[in-house]
């Protein structure tokens, strides 16, 4: 078989005469240290925590919500499962009176233990 003639055109691709095997992919970039390889260079210096706690965490949340010449809304939530909400104003301060009565029955701030061994 004899080659074709190329016609006198510019930018003359040429065709494949049958399919052609894809080509490998470039490797990807490496980021990183390679596994198995110890790391070089200056270690990080962990300092403490510059206010360490004391113990404490918080348990009971009042949320107080009242715009200037809108109706004021108030929830109290506690981990012990105390969640209680409020509209109004009479409302509201009854609620806070109640935040403030559960802080003295909530089982997580006054353990159970003490009581009984009293």
């Amino acid at each position: 078989m004899s080659p074709r003639p190329l016609p006198f055109l510019k930018s003359i691709t040429t065709v494949p005469d049958g399919p052609r095997a894809a080509a490998p992919a470039m490797p990807r970039p490496v980021v990183g240290v390679p596994e198995g390889v110890a790391r070089q260079g200056v270690p990080t210096a962990v300092r403490p925590d510059p206010r360490p706690g004391d113990g404490r965490y918080p348990v009971a949340w009042l949320r107080i919500s009242a715009p200037y010449g809108a109706t004021p809304t108030a929830t109290s939530r506690c981990l012990c499962g105390w969640d209680r909400s409020a509209i109004g104003h009479t409302r509201v301060l009854a609620l806070i009176d109640a935040h403030t009565a559960h802080r003295g029955t909530c089982p997580l701030r006054t353990p159970q233990e003490g009581r009984a061994a009293a």
